[in-house]
């Protein structure tokens, strides 16, 4: 494919959730490719303009020396905070009742979700510990992730998010009432499918990495309108990470880029959230 008249080759590769496997991955292609779009796991959680590392997966890239490693958390802060200012005309976020059902990994999101003015429930407590406390405040969930991440962060991540066959599981439990109450769903596709109910009807799901069968499932729940931060590349809305990736590659670093870099990056682009009328 072609970004900004640069040719790419795009390669996704799956591990079905197997750490060694990916890790032989990360070392027999370091150097070998441009950069590297890590999905499926954080290495970093941006929150509250601190950075978290996730110690399990910073030893699954250890062996990634040469080639950069991007997981979509840099992008994260500036495409999706740009992306929901600019869905406030679409949606008018004063008037949405907003379940994110993980805040900490979008802070970006969560903070622009809190300066619209939406009546947001963020539900890290709920859905990433399986406890039935709603945070309901940007404050709160700034101190839930001074108190929570450093000690988290040093726990396997799949302990909180699915991986392999664990993301076809449904999960019913404390937060389905909460989703009953929102308007909008919001967060990751993986984490939002895992813990919704069947009825969805008449719910707006904000999200970004979208196959075809993520589509039809959300029709069939009743979700009515799909909303995505990400473009579509073929059948797919691609993560943040792959996205990272691209504009790492273009701009010929081999390192994270700066916010202000990447807002230049998606503005060349053009990039703007997409919309979909389902039900």
């Amino acid at each position: 494919m072609e970004v900004l008249g640069q040719p790419f080759v795009l390669e996704r590769l799956g591990t079905d959730g197997d750490a060694r496997q990916a890790a032989g991955l990360f070392e027999a292609l370091d150097g070998r490719v441009d950069a590297f779009g890590l999905g499926g796991a954080d290495l970093y959680v941006l929150a509250d303009g601190q950075r978290y590392t996730f110690n399990n997966v910073r030893k699954l890239v250890a062996h990634a020396r040469q080639t950069p490693v991007l997981d979509g958390s840099g992008l994260k802060n500036t495409l999706e905070r740009h992306a929901t200012a600019q869905l406030d005309a679409e949606l008018n976020w004063q008037t949405q009742r907003v379940l994110m059902v993980s805040a900490v990994d979008r802070f970006g999101m969560a903070e622009a979700l809190a300066v619209a003015g939406a009546d947001v429930v963020y539900g890290d407590l709920i859905f990433g510990l399986n406890l039935d406390f709603p945070i309901r405040s940007l404050d709160a969930l700034r101190r839930a992730a001074r108190l929570l991440l450093p000690p988290l962060t040093t726990l396997p991540q799949d302990w909180f998010y699915p991986t392999g066959d664990k993301q076809n599981e449904s999960v019913q439990g404390k937060g389905t009432r909460y989703y009953a109450w929102a308007d909008v769903i919001a967060g990751d596709t993986h984490f939002a499918k895992r813990y919704a109910p069947h009825d969805l009807s008449g719910k707006t799901v904000l999200t970004q990495t979208i196959t075809e069968a993520d589509r039809d499932w959300m029709k069939d729940r009743g979700v009515a309108r799909l909303i995505t931060t990400t473009p579509r590349i073929g059948s797919r809305n691609f993560a943040t990470n792959v996205l990272e990736a691209f504009f790492v590659t273009l701009s010929g670093k081999r390192e994270a880029l700066t916010p202000e870099e990447y807002l230049h990056y998606i503005e060349q682009v053009g990039f703007r959230p997409e919309i979909n009328q389902l039900n």
